[in-house]
């Protein structure tokens, strides 16, 4: 993988690293491979990191196709794996136009190697910011964004990071006051229904990575307030449009709420 910077502490797990481990993939050091397995004697975390990554494609999928949009901007993006926001969009709408954002030095890394374009007529950028600083967010997104055009605002599991319920209802309002009327909000995040789950990101915060905090769902339905849910409203993410599998079925993962609604 690429080498950290001077800035990194491998000694401390990263939830962006412990998330790619969870997917299979090898951008992750000592420290998070053992704070991963460490989850997974409390919870099905691997189960959970894939069902919610197929939640985003199939978000994704519907808002290039469906709802016609061609302006996504994924806040707290992690590191890049199989089938990122811009290969998606792109693969269904080649003009499509994506800003990244995230403030991890090695997500930063990996971005400037890996999500590069991938036609012609898209655009694929990142903004290196913090999300509790949406201004900085939406200043240096306007380089890359129409914000006269609809715009997709993403959110996808990272809100639980935030300083507090409070903050994370600011950031996401700051973020969708901006945009303008036809943009969607698309968001998931881990609720407070698991009890496994609950200990689970008790122990993580005790391990000196950014603490997530399982939210209330109707703390994450307000979300979405003033917005227009699109069908089938706020559900469990398996439950968002769910598709064929070939074999067998997808578990239900009710511990987690997730929905994409349309700013009027």
């Amino acid at each position: 993988m690429t080498e950290p910077s001077r800035e990194i502490d491998t000694s401390v797990p990263g939830a962006a690293r412990i998330w790619n481990y969870w997917l299979g993939g090898k951008d992750n050091y000592e420290a998070d491979r053992l704070a991963a397995e460490a989850a997974l004697q409390y919870y099905d975390m691997a189960t959970f990191a894939r069902q919610s990554r197929q939640f985003l494609n199939r978000v994704v999928r519907f808002l290039a196709g469906e709802a016609g949009v061609r302006q996504f901007l994924d806040v707290g993006t992690g590191l890049p794996t199989m089938q990122n926001t811009h290969e998606i969009a792109q693969a269904i709408a080649p003009d499509a136009r994506i800003a990244y954002v995230d403030n991890d030095p090695i997500v930063l890394a990996h971005a400037r190697v890996l999500l590069r374009n991938t036609t012609p007529e898209g655009v694929t950028d990142y903004v290196e910011a913090d999300y509790h600083d949406p201004d900085q967010i939406l200043a240096h997104a306007r380089r890359i964004l129409d914000f006269e055009q609809p715009i997709a605002v993403m959110f996808m599991g990272v809100l639980g990071h935030a300083r507090g319920f409070e903050a994370s209802h600011a950031v996401v309002a700051r973020v969708m006051d901006a945009v303008p009327s036809g943009s969607y909000l698309a968001l998931w995040d881990g609720n407070d229904t698991n009890a496994a789950l609950n200990a689970l990101a008790e122990n993580y915060a005790k391990s000196g990575g950014v603490p997530y905090i399982q939210q209330p769902i109707e703390h994450i339905r307000g979300y979405f307030s003033g917005l227009e849910l699109v069908e089938p409203g706020l559900v469990p993410v398996t439950e968002w449009r769910p598709e064929r599998t070939d074999i067998g079925d997808v578990e239900p993962l009710p511990e987690t709420t997730g929905g994409v609604a349309r700013k009027p």
